[in-house]
């Protein structure tokens, strides 16, 4: 769930089958893997994985403490190699790190731009024909993700699930109330 509310798309999979499948179906710009997996275990999916050719940027996040899985997972075709506990800041300092030197970091700028609107995510600060504009969190974090995706049709779920980062089971008419905002 951390991941959700760092803007990470994110997909499961109960077992290494699984996790295979949702590679092929998914296309992720990172894995992360537990080794301790029901089925074919971290490792069996990741030298999978390198069979294919799949380039795909591997982090090992495990229980599986040991110098010599560290090396395993290393060699056989992981980047990172996080052992739990872990701290949930430090997980995504390095996985933007090894989205950032892979090239698939979505970093690339703070600022948004459609048509007469400019979102400076950085400053959280949004323009209107260079004029500014004050937003709740709520309508900045609604705006940001609608400008992310420009053309695109998104579900009133997704949209829910992602500026309101949770499984919202209220009253689902939230959401045009605050596009009715941004509308002013």
């Amino acid at each position: 769930m951390a991941l959700k509310y760092n803007d990470f798309t994110v997909a499961t999979a109960a077992d290494g089958n699984e996790a295979l499948e949702q590679v092929s179906d998914f296309r992720p710009d990172l894995i992360v893997l537990d080794v301790m997996m029901p089925g074919l275990d971290g490792f069996q999916v990741a030298k999978r994985l390198a069979e294919r050719s799949n380039d795909v940027p591997i982090l090992f996040l495990t229980a599986r403490d040991t110098t010599d899985d560290k090396i395993r997972g290393l060699t056989i075709g992981g980047d990172d190699y996080m052992t739990k506990p872990f701290s949930v800041e430090e997980l995504i300092a390095r996985i933007k790190v090894i989205l950032r030197r892979s090239g698939r970091s979505r970093e690339e700028s703070p600022r948004l731009t459609y048509l007469d609107l400019e979102l400076d995510d950085d400053t959280r600060e949004v323009f209107r024909d260079g004029n500014p504009i004050e937003l709740t969190d709520t309508e900045f974090r609604l705006l940001r993700y609608l400008m992310s995706n420009p053309r695109r049709v998104l579900s009133r779920a997704q949209i829910l699930d992602h500026v309101w980062e949770y499984d919202f089971a209220g009253d689902a008419r939230v959401l045009e109330t605050y596009v009715s905002y941004l509308r002013r």
